[in-house]
């Protein structure tokens, strides 16, 4: 288990594989991506017409491959570096047996859960690995230090009864208030009516509840020192106190598809799958000739600088203006940045987006995030403490400034990396005033109360490397997480491919990213609405999909989410 609170329903080799199949879009992703009839096509007439895909992330560069494969010419615009949140940094100066020594400064941990981004992963080759969650099978020790008490653990049963208690009151919580096993049943099964009547009832009984007030509510959390605990602790990736605020109805999403579970990295980093896509000559390509690929078609191999205007002119044509001054007329444009870049970075037309999806773009509600990586020498965590026969340090959750540390380690004797400090919301913003090296000072002090006989600092071999997501230029924020009623906004945001229904003045700009879908903060979600996107650009640009592999627009009536009254 990855869990020090593990979720109600495991996985067996009798039981079908957990995905994100739903619960608000039951649309089997994978199935779409496997399917040899391909994701549709175009019109010969359209071949070679531009496209805009503005944001060079996950789901830009993936929404920029699919349409390149159907014959289409994505422009790609990106204010920084192709990856988005994918971002893997390197350390100056210091490197590991068989390549660079890095730091995931973004998404660096990702479930089995995620089929469709698995799809991306094996098509460029790229291989995953276990990552070292608290308590997980691949991971050494865990040491849990809360009120200055800590305690070792190599599995759960390591752990004081109290922690077991939470376990079994987090369990029971589920069960009793949100139907736990028999959605993850239902997900497992593929079962669309039995997810949709769950989930119906459950977004309509829950939308306007706090994930704490949904534990207060738990005769099995009447505890204050439980709720404590498992905020500070939590389960699969750590204390999870930081999202008390948010909707439940995030966490349930999370814990249903097993996302916070059985967590696998990319060996080598997860900035190497939009930069191999962007890269890629696919081997089945419409009006293209082979060996065409995303950085072939953009001058110089580099995608076009960043937005700084976006308008609709005659036609119903969306215009692009660039930072070099750069204007361009496209039929059609793929949104992928972060929403709140429509607010503040971007002059937009008010005709954009309906008045209603404005609203829906200005109540994202982003979550901070921070973290600080170091490089030392080699994993001298692995090292035995001659008294106690222990691991010398181990991955560490705590109540201190660091809360989450993670050690990383490339072999024996090889060059390592600890994640000093991995934090959300509040306490990223505690970092945020903090320099570099003034925040691995902090976090050295910290560390150094858990482990008074560990000399970390003299393990280090090179300068820290950090970021705050709420502090950078093109993000201001790490992932959206809804708040409390923000339902029929994301629905509005989540659908917004579906443009048929929309007056004909507002078509021809589609949102995608991981801050659309459900699943904010997951690789998954940005794959997912990316490929919504291709699909909407797909149908108005007058194409089609092979009977044989319906896309998500085409089933969209039969599954589409949820949809609360508004009077």
């Amino acid at each position: 288990m990855t869990s020090t609170v593990p979720t109600a329903v495991q996985h067996t080799e009798a039981q079908p594989p957990i995905t994100m199949f739903g619960p608000d879009f039951p649309y089997a992703y994978d199935d779409y991506l496997a399917s040899p009839a391909g994701l549709g096509q175009i019109p010969a007439a359209e071949h070679g017409r531009e496209v805009a895909v503005i944001g060079g992330g996950l789901s830009g560069i993936v929404a920029a491959y699919e349409l390149m494969k159907m014959g289409l010419k994505p422009v790609v615009y990106e204010a920084d570096r192709i990856g988005g949140r994918l971002r893997t940094v390197g350390f100056d100066g210091c490197s590991a047996e068989g390549g660079e020594l890095t730091a995931e400064m973004g998404a660096m941990r990702f479930p089995p859960s995620s089929t469709a981004l698995q799809h991306y992963i094996d098509l460029v080759g790229l291989r995953t690995e276990p990552f070292p969650n608290p308590l997980a099978p691949d991971t050494p020790s865990t040491v849990v230090d809360l009120k200055g008490e800590s305690h070792y653990a190599e599995t759960v049963d390591d752990l004081p009864q109290v922690y077991r208690d939470v376990m079994h009151a987090w369990n029971a919580c589920l069960e009793e208030g949100a139907d736990f096993s028999d959605m993850n049943q239902a997900l497992r099964e593929r079962d669309i009516p039995r997810i949709r009547e769950i989930w119906s009832r459950l977004v309509e009984k829950l939308d306007n509840q706090t994930f704490y007030g949904f534990l207060c509510d738990s005769p099995a959390f009447k505890s204050f020192r439980h709720r404590e605990i498992f905020g500070q602790v939590g389960f699969g990736t750590g204390g999870w106190d930081t999202d008390f605020p948010n909707s439940i109805l995030e966490i349930l999403r999370v814990v249903y598809t097993e996302a916070d579970d059985h967590h696998r990295g990319i060996v080598g980093g997860s900035q190497q799958l939009p930069l191999r896509l962007w890269e890629r000559e696919p081997q089945k390509i419409v009006h293209w000739a082979h060996g065409t690929s995303l950085a072939g078609l953009h001058e110089n191999g580099e995608p076009r600088p960043a937005v700084t205007r976006l308008h609709r002119t005659a036609g119903n044509r969306i215009t692009v203006t660039d930072a070099s001054g750069d204007i361009r007329t496209y039929p059609a444009a793929i949104f992928t940045a972060q929403s709140w870049m429509l607010l503040s970075k971007i002059e937009c037309d008010d005709a954009l987006f309906p008045i209603d999806h404005w609203t829906a773009i200005e109540r994202t509600h982003y979550m901070e995030s921070s973290k600080l990586f170091v490089p030392v020498d080699r994993p001298f965590w692995l090292d035995k403490d001659a008294e106690s026969g222990r691991d010398t340090m181990s991955m560490t959750l705590t109540d201190r400034m660091t809360r989450g540390t993670y050690l990383l380690d490339n072999g024996p004797d090889n060059p390592a990396v600890i994640c000093l400090s991995y934090t959300w919301c509040d306490d990223s913003l505690k970092w945020l005033p903090l320099s570099a090296n003034e925040r691995m000072e902090v976090m050295l002090k910290s560390l150094g109360e858990i482990y008074p006989n560990v000399d970390i600092r003299r393990h280090i071999i090179g300068n820290p490397v950090t970021v705050s997501w709420e502090n950078e230029p093109y993000f201001m924020g790490a992932f959206k997480a809804n708040l409390p009623g923000h339902y029929r906004y994301q629905r509005r945001l989540f659908t917004h491919f579906m443009q048929d229904l929309l007056p004909e003045d507002k078509r021809g700009i589609f949102l995608a990213g991981d801050d659309i879908s459900w699943t904010a903060g997951w690789a998954e979600g940005a794959v997912q609405t990316a490929l919504n996107a291709v699909w909407g650009v797909m149908h108005q640009l007058g194409g089609t999909t092979d009977p044989t592999n319906p896309g998500p627009g085409d089933r969209y009536e039969e599954i589409a989410p949820v949809e609360l009254p508004e009077d």
